[in-house]
């Protein structure tokens, strides 16, 4: 008689991914995607992903409009999720730290970093360490579930 193997032990998902996109305008809607898929792996509260993917668009899409920087770079974006947060990072090789502006009523951009500011609960921007570029980050608190 043979004896049952036991069941392969089973690896959860990461809790820190990172994506390198060309620096290019459908980077934004490929990074969203590959965040919801993520999120959803993470069971992240759908609040937070809703949020969090709105806010990564946003940096992602600041990243391709505004990093003049030579042709071939990329973007790169990074979601870590520790108990009680998310952060995710968007890094470009363009050194200029962004600042958030004000938009005319009537202006069709020109509110990302507002809307980070006003939906994060923590966000900042620093020059990388390896000295190209900066990152731009945000954080979302997890609310503990019932």
């Amino acid at each position: 008689m043979q004896t049952p193997r036991p069941p392969l032990p089973t690896t959860a998902a990461p809790k820190d991914i990172e994506w390198r996109l060309p620096r290019h305008a459908r980077s934004a809607g490929r990074a969203r995607a590959l965040f919801r898929e993520q999120a959803a792996s993470w069971d992240l509260p759908q609040e937070v992903t809703d949020t969090a993917e709105l806010l990564l668009s946003e940096l992602m899409t600041n990243a391709y409009r505004h990093a003049k920087v030579p042709a071939g770079r990329e973007i790169w974006a990074r979601c870590v999720v520790t108990d009680d947060r998310i952060r995710v990072t968007v890094a470009d090789a363009n050194d200029t730290l962004p600042t958030p502006g004000a938009a005319s009523l009537d202006a069709e951009s020109g509110r990302g970093l507002a809307l980070v500011a006003a939906l994060a609960d923590d966000w900042g921007a620093e020059r990388r360490g390896c000295r190209i570029g900066k990152e731009v980050w945000f954080e979302l608190v997890i609310a503990a579930r019932p």
